[in-house]
């Protein structure tokens, strides 16, 4: 059983391989922030936060799985998509980008807690049969600890590390020291909850140790 992951991110790509599956990976051709704004435009409404991240989840997985099966008619697996967003104080918090914004933020962070929400979206695909997906948003809660000091921030600004990722922290890697509690499934907070993962797999009969591509421990 073959798995194509629906991005290009390290840490989704890592996550995958800690969990035994060796994935594909392709990258969707999806103008984000142009599918969020023709929805929002014809609804008349902003979307919440948890609309955000399962429409781009879907969208992503649903533009590979198409791409896929006009290039591999044979392939038989699961596409995986993702996108997250984190929520603090009431506030969307995308990448930072920039090392100014990425200092404001953690300076405002510390000792706080906010809600990091993850989409997902699996689309079974298999030779002469129509795509099946399912689909779901995870969300675990994430606090920061309230001692981290602005020396700390500088550092870990200067690392480049929080410029490129949503909440402008990590917490399997530099970041982790920084973060005091995780509540929900951890791998969200890293890219994609892997409990979510398994039961969207199994409501497409997909069974997830099939999946690996090396047992835990090898």
């Amino acid at each position: 059983m073959r798995v194509c992951l629906a991005s290009t991110s390290p840490a989704r790509l890592m996550l995958l391989r800690q969990a035994g599956i060796e994935p594909l990976t392709r990258a969707p051709q999806v103008d984000e922030d142009a599918v969020i704004a023709a929805i929002e435009a014809h609804e008349g409404r902003t979307l919440s936060p948890q609309e955000h991240v399962l429409l781009l989840a879907r969208r992503k997985a649903a533009d590979v799985a198409a791409t896929l099966s006009a290039e591999e008619p044979d392939f038989d697996g699961i596409v995986i998509g993702g996108d997250s967003m984190f929520e603090l104080d009431g506030e969307i918090l995308g990448k930072p980008y920039e090392p100014d914004v990425a200092t404001a933020r953690w300076r405002a962070m510390r000792g706080k807690t906010g809600l990091l929400h993850s989409g997902h979206s699996v689309f079974r695909l298999a030779p002469g049969a129509e795509p099946n997906e399912a689909h779901a948003v995870a969300e675990a809660s994430v606090t920061f600890a309230a001692d981290v000091t602005d020396v700390e921030i500088d550092a870990y600004v200067a690392s480049g590390e929080p410029l490129q990722v949503a909440g402008a922290f990590t917490v399997d890697s530099l970041g982790g020291a920084f973060i005091e509690r995780v509540e929900g499934d951890p791998s969200t907070v890293v890219g994609m909850s892997l409990s979510t993962l398994r039961r969207l797999a199994g409501e497409l009969g997909v069974g997830w140790t099939d999946l690996w591509t090396r047992p835990q421990g090898s």
